[in-house]
Parts: structure tokens; sequence; C-alpha cells
């Protein structure tokens, strides 16, 4: 198996030969842009997102979703625009950050609706890191039929950093109040010093652990969760809260968050198994 994986990953010129760059509009004067590389039609669609403020092209959603293809799946691998229209590089904590949660689930969702357009039938939803968690908000607001599953790749909550998650958000909702486009400076995820509005900080503030873990249990889809048992970026005791919670769950030993190295290979391995497995139970 492991044989197989080497050769899918290094097949990357038939791949390139069916890629695509997609631009769609999201809001008036911000448009983002995907790759899409065609596969069978007879497997599911799969939409993979990137991590906090990365773009398509970050090493570990790249290489999945050459992955995927060579395996015969379509891959759809947008970037999320951020407020910035054609968005190509990331972006800087040290930016002015004017985006919200809601605004990237709305992305997701165009996404999705291009896929349907498109004549894809069944999708799985694939993220890594805060990806994972962006897909997972946006299976809360917006459940569909074809939407058959969720892959999380070190799922991450919305780290603040802060010794009371409450009473910054409290502040937050009262800043929002009062002075909603007045820019406030904070921890968020990986970024010491994260600028942007009260209102719109509050949108991924709100997604702590408890959250996270009330979202996957209500999720109205199956959910698969591949996480690094050597991934340090986690909040305490995360894989212990997660198995809590019973979400089927691999666990690749040795693996960091970025799942790179030799561990890139367990990351496609796993997830081509979870995908044959979502395939064979919706075949008649």
């Amino acid at each position: 198996m492991r044989a197989y994986l080497i050769c899918l990953l290094i097949s990357v010129l038939p791949a390139c030969a069916q890629a695509a760059i997609i631009q769609l509009e999201m809001r008036p004067g911000i448009s983002a842009n995907a790759e899409y590389l065609a596969g069978q039609p007879s497997k599911p669609a799969v939409l993979l997102l990137h991590g906090f403020l990365q773009t398509r092209e970050f090493p570990t959603v790249a290489t999945l979703a050459r992955g995927l293809q060579d395996a015969g799946y379509s891959v759809l691998s947008p970037t999320l625009s951020l407020g910035i229209p054609n968005r190509a590089q990331s972006l800087a904590c040290e930016s002015v950050h004017r985006h919200s949660l809601e605004d990237d689930i709305a992305e997701i969702s165009r996404w999705v609706g291009w896929l349907k357009s498109h004549g894809h039938r069944s999708i799985v939803l694939v993220g890594h890191s805060f990806g994972s968690l962006q897909l997972l908000a946006y299976l809360e607001s917006h459940p569909d039929k074809i939407i058959k599953a969720l892959i999380g790749a070190s799922l991450i909550e919305a780290q603040v950093n802060s010794t009371s998650r409450p009473a910054l958000i409290t502040e937050l909702e009262s800043q929002a109040a009062s002075k909603p486009r007045t820019l406030v400076t904070h921890a968020l995820s990986f970024c010491r010093q994260y600028t942007s509005t009260p209102e719109d900080l509050l949108t991924y503030v709100r997604w702590d652990q408890a959250r996270t873990l009330s979202a996957l249990k209500a999720s109205p889809v199956s959910v698969q969760l591949i996480m690094g048992d050597q991934d340090k970026t986690l909040g305490r005791d995360w894989i212990k809260a997660l198995k809590q919670v019973r979400t089927p769950m691999v666990i690749v030993k040795g693996a960091n968050h970025f799942m790179d190295g030799e561990h890139e290979f367990d990351l496609l391995e796993h997830t081509l198994h979870y995908l044959e497995r979502i395939q064979k139970a919706s075949s008649p």
C-alpha cells in the first residue's frame, strides 16, 4: 500500500493536465479562486480546505489534493478570500483582518454550489487544521444531503491564549455594541497579535473546545478525524476530549500538526481508506 501511495504522490503530470483554475465572485468587489482537479464521475467529489490564513498551495493540502486526484477523485481546493480579491498568498498575522467566520462559511457554500452546478451529486468535505473547524461550522448552518461526510485532519478549536475566554467574549461584545468598526488586537490561533474588528473577531473566538465538541456531536454527516500524536499546537487534553465525544478518529504516531515528511503518506492513506468506505456505503 505504501509503495502505491508513493506512486500516486509522484505522478504529477497527468493531474496537471486535468487541472483548471475556477474564479467566483463572493461579494461585490471580492473574487476568490480554486483549483479543480477532474476525477472519475463515479466517485464523490472532494472539497479540500486549507488551514488558518493559508492558501490551497500550503504543502499539506497541495500534496493531499494531488494524491486524491491520482486515486480518481475530483478535488476542488479553494483559497478563502479573507476579504482580499483573488488572494494568492498566505495572510500575515500582522495584517488588518477584515473577514469573519460567517464570510468563510458563505464562501464554502458558494464552492459547494459550484460542485453541484457541475454535476457532482456526492461531496465529501476534507479540511486541514482550522479548515476542518470552518467546514464543521459550515455543516452546522448548511446541512445538505449532497454532503456525505467530513474528514478533519488536525482539527483544532479557535485558540485565544487567554486565561479567561468568557471575559474576552464579554469585552468584545461590549466593544462590538459601542464601536463595532474599531480595531482591536488579541491572540488568535498561531497569531500572537491578530488585529480585527470586535464583531469579526467574535465569530472566531466563540468556537472554543466546548462549541467545537458540540458541533461534532450534532454533525448532520459522519465525521472522521485524523490526528497526530506529536501535534504540539493542540490545546490541553484536546485528543482526550475528542475521544469522549466518540467521534471516529485515527491517531498517526509521530505525526505533527502538518502531517509532513513521511506522514503525508499516512494522511493520504487514511483519507483514501475512509473515502472508499463512504463510496461502498452509498453504493446500491
